[in-house]
């Protein structure tokens, strides 16, 4: 790990930031240096703003990407280099009116059971069934699972546990070969394109119609045991949230939600 990112992870942890804010920003941080290929003394503000443009236009990303995006770089530059740069206060992720898309329980097993892959198959699972994004779950590290004071479904752990014996390659849970690596040589961990083009392909054999993507599945975890009537603010804290009001939303997306409108909406319909 290099000063710098060990710097603003000790930065996050004073600011009181939850571990999945800490590795999303992280992550972030380290998607920008990737594209950009440049070291942070090189970066120019001109090249940040080309970035968001980027994120925007190319690669068209979802205003929750693009806001972790924005927050985890803003943090590593204002609060961890001390660059207050203007092109910030530019930068605003565009609004998005409609509501997540949500899978019924039986639509996530139904796409999951497609998966055939073992690799993306057990992390899927794992992204979903912990409320993980997409990045949280291909970078996934040993370290990162307590088994010991049992943060993971019981379910999921014994996946975990079986997947890790096919491979052993550490740092990553869920490494992006496991085959042909030669002794010493670097491994990486799973790339989020080639996840996403595995549950497309699931999605598409299951001919379910919804516009759903891997993170439908953590929209779908916490709807899901909002149903099941666990407390909002232990979802909030399982999905790392900073405020309610971001967790709230899923209350809209409920079965019971949705039977409160199709009632009143029946009793208009009936004499017609």
């Amino acid at each position: 790990m290099t000063p710098l990112r060990q710097r603003m992870i000790e930065d996050m942890q004073l600011a009181g930031y939850s571990a999945r804010t800490q590795e999303a920003y992280v992550a972030a941080v380290r998607q920008l240096f990737e594209h950009l290929q440049c070291t942070p003394a090189q970066l120019t503000e001109e090249q940040l703003r080309q970035y968001f443009l980027y994120l925007s236009n190319d690669r068209k990303v979802s205003r929750p990407t693009a806001t972790i995006a924005l927050c985890g770089i803003k943090f590593f530059f204002e609060r961890t280099l001390k660059r207050d740069w203007t092109a910030f206060e530019l930068i605003r992720p565009r609004r998005e009116k409609k509501l997540p898309v949500v899978l019924s329980r039986e639509e996530v097993h139904r796409i999951l059971n497609e998966v055939h892959t073992p690799v993306y198959r057990t992390c899927l699972k794992t992204i979903y069934s912990c409320g993980l994004r997409l990045l949280e779950g291909a970078r996934l590290q040993v370290p990162d699972i307590d088994s010991g004071r049992m943060l993971l479904p019981d379910r999921t752990l014994e996946l975990l546990r079986d997947f890790w014996k096919t491979h052993r390659s550490k740092p990553w849970v869920f490494p992006a070969t496991i085959r042909g690596v030669k002794p010493g040589a670097d491994i990486h961990p799973l790339t989020d394109s080639s996840l996403q083009k595995a549950f497309k392909r699931a999605l598409e054999r299951t001919g379910i119609s919804k516009p759903a993507h891997i993170h439908s599945l953590r929209h779908s975890y916490a709807t899901h045991l909002l149903e099941m009537g666990v407390n909002l603010r232990v979802i909030q804290e399982n999905l790392g949230h900073g405020s309610a009001r971001t967790t709230q939303i899923y209350t809209h997306l409920t079965k019971e939600a949705r039977d409160a409108v199709i009632h009143p909406l029946n009793e208009l319909m009936k004499d017609l």
